[in-house]
């Protein structure tokens, strides 16, 4: 297992055993799961003659999950399981690290303390927030442009870099503050994009300043319990009395994303009516933004209705509204990032979806 060394350079064997046991190797805090947990009813369909293609090629099932090194896919149609299926040793018991995931959960705990009156709304400035940041380049840019990664900061996110911006960053959050407030602007907020962790660890930071809280805490309070998760999930943290990491490192089960992305789905209502999130907040964090057609409030978007949170190494969630498809895949790819990688998922994705169409 390893103990030293960023995250990001793990590999193999140190992945995997690395990627569950987070809580084990880093000061987190826990998200709680209730007693009363929402039955996921099984209408399980046999995947075997499934095909996608990549460069002319042909793969299945099999295939996709050995290339892409797949911990765990999950897939949901009409919020129904139509197939579960783990690998490189994973069962249904397996907390997995999601890295960005994470950042879409916390655009969801944005919205919720929105609709619990602790921020105005997305246009109010971070720095009323975070008054640490005063006079930096962060003067001006408002919440909206940080959940849009386009508060036009600097920031290198290089995966592959060890001295890169995300590589580099410390995780104390004072220092992680210091850090983002000496960076340079290098465009007017809300014009360019650019992916930036540091600034969700802040996005994470304003939403904890705002309720008062810790993250897990509020998570468990305002989805884990009521929308009834099955499984207790860890949140690593800036250090061992730390906020949790606003851009990284929630560890749920995998059919615990799953239900998360039904409450998404939901429109951030819960089993008794009660709104999580304000009315419309799900369609506005999935529009796209002015600085990139394909980027929402910390959600990935394709262009086409759906759209998707995703972590490096090949996490993500799928979500497509109009056919009523979640597709949850936990992963250990070889690198963070990888276009072969990222055509196999893509691909997988849209089989998946044709073979479901009209269900």
């Amino acid at each position: 297992m390893p103990t030293d060394g960023s995250i990001l350079f793990w590999s193999g064997d140190q992945q995997i055993a690395g990627f569950r046991n987070t809580a084990v190797l880093s000061p987190v805090r826990q998200v709680s799961a209730g007693n009363d947990v929402m039955a996921l009813t099984r209408d399980e369909r046999d995947f075997s003659a499934l095909r996608y293609e990549v460069n002319g090629d042909s793969f299945d099932l099999a295939d996709y999950m050995q290339h892409n090194h797949v911990g765990g896919v999950l897939v949901l149609k009409n919020g129904e399981i139509m197939l579960e299926q783990y690998g490189l040793g994973n069962n249904e018991n397996t907390h997995w690290v999601s890295f960005s995931m994470t950042k879409s959960v916390v655009s969801l705990l944005t919205g919720a303390a929105i609709a619990d009156g602790y921020i105005n709304s997305v246009n109010d400035p971070v720095t009323d927030y975070l008054p640490q940041l005063r006079g930096s380049a962060y003067d001006g840019v408002s919440i909206r442009h940080v959940l849009q990664m386009a508060s036009g900061t600097d920031w290198n996110e290089d995966y592959a870099d060890p001295q890169s911006d995300v590589a580099t960053s410390p995780s104390d959050m004072l220092a992680l503050m210091q850090f983002m407030g000496e960076k340079e602007r290098v465009a007017a907020p809300g014009e360019r994009f650019n992916y930036n962790t540091g600034e969700t660890n802040l996005a994470g930071a304003i939403v904890r300043a705002a309720i008062g809280n810790n993250l897990a805490a509020y998570l468990t309070r305002k989805i884990w319990q009521p929308w009834g998760m099955e499984s207790d999930a860890t949140w690593i943290s800036h250090g061992p009395q730390g906020g949790e990491l606003g851009g990284c490192c929630l560890a749920p089960v995998l059919r615990d994303w799953g239900r998360l992305a039904l409450l998404v789905m939901n429109d951030g209502v819960l089993h008794d009516g009660t709104r999580v999130v304000p009315e419309g907040w799900i369609a506005e964090s999935t529009e796209p933004s002015p600085g990139s057609d394909n980027y929402g409030y910390l959600w990935w978007l394709n262009g086409d209705g759906s759209f998707r949170a995703s972590g490096i190494f090949g996490q993500g969630i799928y979500l497509n509204p109009e056919e009523e498809l979640v597709i949850v895949v936990q992963g250990a790819w070889p690198q963070a990032t990888g276009n072969s990688l990222g055509r196999h998922r893509d691909s997988f994705f849209k089989a998946v979806e044709a073979m479901l169409h009209g269900e």
